[in-house]
């Protein structure tokens, strides 16, 4: 009994960091992305490609190409991972529609792209490294991208950069090269942190938990 309410206490925390981790993703992109034209890699790029192009809000775009990877997901890592990320999603999906409904809360920050690339980077890290952490994926990229890294064993920042640049290219349709590069820096930099959120005190667990054994 001790064991089943341990196994539940455990999923319940997973599914709010989950959904904490989806809804602070869409207040990083709804207030600083979507505003400054710095853009990220992956559905997260694919989202605000088609927002410019056809004025399709994030909220709808999001759930159809998620929808594509996590299917991708449910096979490579198993109905645990699929479970956690339909709060995550979710989460993202019905914050960015919820947000949406207010003005952005600091709209100057269109005018400051540097720091957009850096606060935006570490909103996507954060955000996206908590979900992952806690074994779900807010966006379609996130699932692909741990699907690959279970696949081939890369750091999952590395599977991440592969879908990243592919987008950023396609980027160069409205966006120019400057913001194109200021882009970069976020893509690569929301890489390391959400790399970082992933990994951070669970070597240093596993070593506590070898020295209890020994």
């Amino acid at each position: 009994m001790e064991l089943k309410q341990l196994v539940t206490k455990q999923v319940i925390i997973n599914i709010l960091w989950n959904i904490f981790g989806g809804m602070l993703l869409a207040f990083g992109l709804y207030n600083i992305h979507s505003l400054s034209n710095v853009t990220e890699g992956g559905i997260l790029g694919l989202t605000l490609l088609l927002q410019h192009w056809f004025n399709i809000s994030p909220a709808v775009t999001s759930f159809i190409m998620n929808a594509v990877c996590y299917a991708i997901g449910l096979k490579v890592l198993g109905k645990g991972f699929i479970g956690y990320s339909i709060f995550a999603g979710g989460a993202f999906s019905l914050g960015y529609a919820i947000f949406e409904m207010f003005p952005p809360l600091y709209p100057k920050i269109a005018e400051m792209p540097f720091v957009a690339a850096i606060v935006g980077a570490i909103f996507v890290g954060v955000s996206v490294g908590i979900c992952i952490r806690f074994g779900g994926a807010p966006t379609g990229d996130d699932a692909l991208a741990m699907s690959i890294r279970k696949k081939t064993k890369l750091d999952i920042k590395w599977a991440y950069l592969i879908s990243d640049l592919t987008v950023l290219l396609l980027s160069l349709s409205y966006l120019n090269i400057k913001q194109v590069g200021l882009s970069l820096i976020t893509v690569i930099l929301s890489g390391q942190i959400l790399s970082f959120v992933d990994k951070v005190g669970k070597k240093e667990n596993k070593e506590e938990n070898n020295e209890v054994r020994n």
